[in-house]
């Protein structure tokens, strides 16, 4: 048989093997490596895009609470607004209605009854006051609530004074004030 020396062959065909296969993986780890720098790439600028949108709406959120804010204020001062018409509407509607009572206070007094203090709260008058004796508060009282814009007159406390007189008295006592009936409202 003839003797053939085939390793120099298979020595160039495992070096070319070798050369392929380091070829190959050079190629595939250059392919690993572009595919991660390109999903870097991607994923960066997708991160970038977010970025930029959250950016957007933290400012335009800023924007819609400065917004808001104004809105709150200017509701607020409209509230004010509202309640300092309300009040002046009340006023101008009570104006009247308190000149009569201090006419009827005026009218209601008897001689030697004189008043040292009045005070209003809501429809309440507290009077402080001196009369000569306990019939003149009594009489007061009567006058109170005989008066058409006057009612249920309450005798909180008598007190002797002897500095104004012999049978003087200090009083304190509330009444209500009432607008008196009229025709016009009850037919409504």
């Amino acid at each position: 048989m003839a003797q053939i020396n085939l390793l120099p062959w298979r020595e160039a065909r495992r070096q070319e093997l070798k050369k392929e296969f380091l070829v190959t993986v050079g190629l595939v780890i250059a392919l690993a490596v572009g595919m991660v720098f390109l999903a870097n790439q991607v994923v960066g600028g997708q991160i970038e895009t977010q970025k930029a949108r959250n950016e957007y709406l933290s400012k335009n959120i800023k924007e819609l609470d400065k917004q808001v804010k104004e809105l709150r204020d200017l509701k607020k001062r409209r509230d004010q607004l509202i309640d300092r018409m309300r009040v002046i509407q009340e006023l101008q509607g009570n104006r009247p209605i308190i000149v009569r009572v201090l006419d009827q206070l005026v009218r209601t007094v008897p001689d030697g009854v004189f008043y040292t203090s009045l005070n209003t709260k809501k429809s309440k008058i507290s009077i402080e006051g001196v009369a000569e004796s306990n019939n003149r508060v009594s009489s007061l009282m009567r006058s109170l609530d005989g008066s058409d814009w006057l009612a249920e007159p309450n005798l909180d406390r008598v007190k002797a004074a002897p500095q104004f007189g012999d049978q003087a008295n200090t009083f304190d006592l509330t009444v209500k004030i009432k607008a008196p009936f009229t025709e016009a409202e009850g037919e409504d």
